[in-house]
């Protein structure tokens, strides 16, 4: 099975001088857990719901009302083409330990999101429970 057969597509990028308070809002409109962030037509980061919270709210000198995603965004950012075998793409977010891993195409764009949801949904049974325990591991 290929990534691009369980991924989930429609996704865009924002810039890193988007509002955090907006970044919730999308995250809450749209019922998702991380947005990418891009600038000069490059992928450079993501904001997850727990680096608003960790990063952001949990920091005291944080505020809502002037935070960007560039200050709360993990810099960097791992992908994996749409042609790739879901299990190379499933090692690599285990290698990692992250739960969503941005998909791009042979022209180098964006094309979608590979989620622990999407793998659940389509990858076989004991690739998903060896993903899970990895990917869960830090938190015993």
């Amino acid at each position: 099975m290929k990534v691009k057969d369980a991924m989930h597509r429609g996704v865009d990028w924002v810039s890193p001088e988007t509002a955090v308070t907006e970044l919730a809002k999308m995250m809450r409109a749209q019922d998702i857990g991380s947005i990418p962030i891009g600038e000069n037509d490059r992928l450079i980061g993501m904001v997850t719901d727990r680096d608003i919270v960790c990063k952001g709210l949990a920091d005291d000198g944080f505020d809502n009302r002037t935070a960007t995603a560039r200050d709360v965004m993990t810099a960097g950012i791992h992908c994996c083409r749409e042609d790739d075998d879901l299990a190379k793409a499933v090692q690599h977010m285990e290698e990692l330990k992250i739960r969503r891993l941005p998909v791009i195409n042979k022209n180098m764009r964006m094309v979608g999101i590979l989620s622990v949801g999407d793998v659940s949904q389509s990858a076989p049974r004991e690739l998903v429970s060896e993903y899970v325990k990895s990917v869960s591991a830090h938190h015993h």
